[in-house]
């Protein structure tokens, strides 16, 4: 199946798919330059907490980078409505594999012939969620570090990627913040979170065998010259998400120990979620 990526984006969207937590803040960084930017969600509740994250964050976001612009944004349940005219197009809903085969596959039936199609998994290569897609020239990874305080972004080829998106990609995203950086072949896990995932596991291990406390090992950490600690970034991502990653890295190297994976699974099975459910290695309730 030809492929050709959009040439002239004025006047077309950029849609996020998915409010919860990465979701609503690539949202919220993509509306720093005018345009029209769509963010979407099954969940009415989401998107309406999404939009108040937005509210309250963007003017402040406005304010620090001279010349910016609020875009037009729109909250939306519908799908067809949310993809219509879109040039590029972010999936970034839980990191569940066949979830993310469903959608991919429905966004390439509905979106416009032209559009790129990025995924924002951090653990799973689109190679693995392209089985519901008929044109794999236009899917890559695009995976978004915790925007706009981290603004790391990685694209990496599904095996089919049509060379030509990269250009795009590299050339647009920059203007809205975005530090591009391209893995040259496929990676689980990309290039950042490749090398997080083993300081991460060996954090929790750390924390699992009572050799530290969670808080003391951020605060060395931070010490040592990190913007943030391991501890506090997993409970700004989410500790189920963290959960979910860990499982799917499980698969891929089966040699990993599991004590990480135990430790995360206790605070998700207490309801301790990190900061979205205000509490999780820290207390955010205060």
């Amino acid at each position: 199946m030809t492929y050709s990526p959009p040439k002239d984006l004025t006047g077309r969207a950029i849609t996020v798919l998915g409010s919860g937590t990465l979701g609503r803040r690539i949202a919220l960084t993509f509306a720093t330059q005018g345009g029209h930017v769509k963010l979407y969600d099954v969940s009415q509740p989401s998107l309406d907490s999404a939009k108040d994250f937005i509210d309250e964050h963007l003017p402040k976001l406005l304010d620090t980078r001279p010349g910016s612009t609020p875009a037009t944004l729109e909250y939306l349940t519908d799908l067809p409505s949310a993809l219509s005219n879109a040039w590029y197009i972010v999936e970034s809903v839980p990191e569940i594999q066949s979830l993310k085969i469903d959608l991919l596959g429905q966004i390439d039936e509905l979106a416009d012939a032209d559009a790129i199609i990025g995924t924002n998994s951090s653990s799973f290569m689109s190679s693995e969620l392209i089985g519901k897609v008929k044109n794999t020239k236009r899917v890559l990874n695009t995976h978004y570090g915790q925007p706009p305080e981290f603004p790391q972004l990685e694209i990496m080829t599904d095996g089919h990627t049509d060379e030509r998106i990269f250009d795009v990609l590299t050339e647009e995203l920059p203007k809205y913040g975005f530090v591009t950086a391209v893995a040259r072949k496929e990676s689980v896990g990309l290039i950042i979170n490749r090398v997080w995932a083993a300081i991460k596991r060996e954090s929790l291990a750390v924390v699992a065998e009572g050799v530290a406390t969670p808080q003391d090992f951020d605060n060395i950490l931070v010490a040592s010259g990190l913007q943030i600690g391991v501890f506090r970034l997993m409970d700004r991502v989410g500790l189920d998400v963290a959960l979910d990653i860990e499982g799917n890295y499980l698969k891929h190297f089966p040699y990993i120990p599991t004590e990480s994976r135990d430790l995360l699974k206790e605070y998700v099975d207490a309801g301790k979620l990190g900061v979205k459910s205000g509490k999780g290695f820290y207390d955010y309730a205060t």
